[in-house]
């Protein structure tokens, strides 16, 4: 147990680290084109208080123009169950914002893309903590699928294509 905990804290403090090393790049990169997003709402986020990665992506989206609030709880599972989201969906955090589900290290021009199209489901997700993603180093060429679930995507579909 001591040993997971000890890759656990490493893994958290090497996110922060590079979530930090390119924040200010990426936050100039897309904070223009997004100042709109306010419109939708606060978008309420749920996390661990010891995640810094999920903190790296708050920050994120805040500089994207995003209104955040924050939930810190140890209970994520709890939340995750709650808003419907399929177990091998499941990611660090969970957000709620303007009636969709958002879990996990969410690309915003996904989330543009979903507060845009106003498609028929339950919301979007980025399953586990892809590198690269927003938080987790924010390389804009990293690949990895957004997924849709619930309503017309059922258990799951790809919805965006990160990195293409």
């Amino acid at each position: 147990m001591k040993l997971i905990k000890t890759v656990l804290a490493v893994f958290c403090a090497a996110s922060i680290a590079l979530g930090l090393a390119s924040f200010g790049m990426t936050g100039m990169a897309h904070a223009d084109g997004h100042t709109d997003m306010a419109d939708h709402g606060t978008m309420h986020v749920t996390k661990s208080p010891t995640c810094g990665c999920c903190g790296a992506w708050v920050a994120l989206a805040r500089k994207e123009g995003y209104e955040v609030e924050v939930t810190d709880t140890r209970d994520v599972t709890t939340v995750k169950r709650d808003a419907g989201i399929p177990g091998d969906l499941w990611a660090c955090h969970t957000a709620m914002i303007d009636g969709y589900v958002v879990e996990g290290h969410m690309p915003f021009e996904a989330l543009e893309k979903l507060l845009t199209e106003r498609p028929e489901i339950a919301g979007i997700a980025v399953p586990g903590m892809p590198g690269g993603s927003p938080g987790m180093g924010d390389d804009p060429s990293a690949r990895y699928d957004v997924i849709a679930f619930g309503g017309d995507a059922g258990e799951g579909e790809v919805f965006y294509q990160a990195g293409l």
